[in-house]
């Protein structure tokens, strides 16, 4: 039977939490705050418990430093500053996930998203299936055969759907080896990145359908002066399709939105060893959820993670030895090689 990858975009579910459940403003005795990270967890939880899942990697952006930010610096430049509450959050999500024996990934300079898409190439490479947990649409790029993604929406994880290339071509039109230059075309208003002028969603679908790349499109303006692109799509399409700046933005959004799938993520799945996998050691698991008294989460915890069917884990149950020091994770890095894959979060499906 083939085993699963689970790979969280620990952002975007850390980003939903603390706004979703900021009601409760959850915190530890002593004062830390804690609500994101519990919500964060419970979906890693019904995920895991969901898809069945054998190994979980949990992607975090890089907060000391963005390569896509310093090589064009309108990237994600009008988001405003971190509440301090969530930058604290983000932080003991690292800590708490990793020292529950969950693989936390922090590429150094790069995004959560980089670590979904090596993630998948390293799954795929392995025999494996990779489901990627997360609210964000980027990823639907990252969908093929032994990949899909469990598109977190209002509701939670039971209630979000699982998209493979079937489903995907039914709710948008296209296929997933198209996404990527559909969100080009239309731009991401959330990471401050303006697309072809002109181009929106129904367009871009139709544009797809007729060419089957915006390449294509483009060929035609330039070379049969877009009386393809004018049949189809009409004569106000070529000259927008022809303008400089809006092919300018169209390239910029691909070389943004192209994820890293050369990440080295310290996992031999084809062995079976490495951090991430399942069961995880339930000693750990229990001292990691015990340090920020997420005592109602150990039941449901033990058992996803640590296949757990005792009582041991049950409210009052006796710890069998101290806490721990919590593990740090490691940093990880690219290959020597570049390898670009050919294929602010809402909370709605599209």
């Amino acid at each position: 039977m083939t085993k699963t990858l689970l790979a969280v975009d620990g952002n975007s579910l850390l980003h939903r939490s603390f706004h979703a459940l900021a009601g409760s403003q959850l915190r530890t005795r002593d004062g830390q705050a804690t609500w994101a990270v519990k919500g964060a967890l419970s979906q890693i939880l019904g995920a895991v418990d969901r898809v069945a899942a054998d190994a979980v990697v949990i992607g975090f952006d890089d907060a000391a430093g963005n390569v896509r930010k310093v090589a064009h610096p309108h990237y994600k430049a009008h988001r405003t500053e971190k509440p301090a509450d969530l930058v604290t959050q983000l932080s003991l999500a690292v800590d708490v996930f990793w020292s529950a024996g969950l693989h936390v990934v922090i590429p150094d300079g790069l995004e959560a998203d980089d670590v979904l898409a090596s993630a998948a190439a390293t799954a795929t490479a392995a025999g494996w299936h990779t489901v990627v947990c997360t609210s964000d649409r980027d990823a639907f790029a990252l969908v093929d055969e032994t990949t899909s993604v469990l598109r977190i929406i209002n509701g939670g994880v039971e209630a979000s759907p699982v998209l493979t290339p079937e489903r995907l071509r039914i709710l948008l039109g296209i296929d997933a080896g198209q996404y990527r230059q559909y969100a080009a075309m239309r731009g991401d208003a959330s990471d401050n990145l303006t697309g072809i002028r002109g181009i929106g969603e129904k367009t871009g679908v139709a544009l797809l359908n007729a060419f089957g790349s915006v390449e294509a499109a483009f060929w035609d303006v330039d070379t049969n002066g877009g009386a393809r692109v004018a049949e189809v799509l009409g004569k106000a399409c070529v000259k927008k399709l022809a303008d400089p700046d809006g092919r300018a933005a169209f390239w910029e959004n691909v070389e943004l939105m192209t994820m890293r799938t050369d990440l080295d993520l310290e996992m031999d799945l084809a062995a079976g060893s490495g951090p991430g996998l399942l069961p995880v050691d339930p000693q750990g698991l229990h001292d990691a959820l015990a340090r920020v008294e997420f005592h109602s989460l150990q039941w449901l915890a033990a058992r996803v993670l640590a296949a757990r069917t005792d009582d041991a884990d049950a409210p009052g149950a006796v710890v069998a030895r101290a806490p721990e020091p919590a593990r740090v994770p490691v940093a990880v890095t690219a290959a020597a090689v570049d390898v670009e894959d050919d294929a602010e979060d809402d909370l709605t499906l599209f």
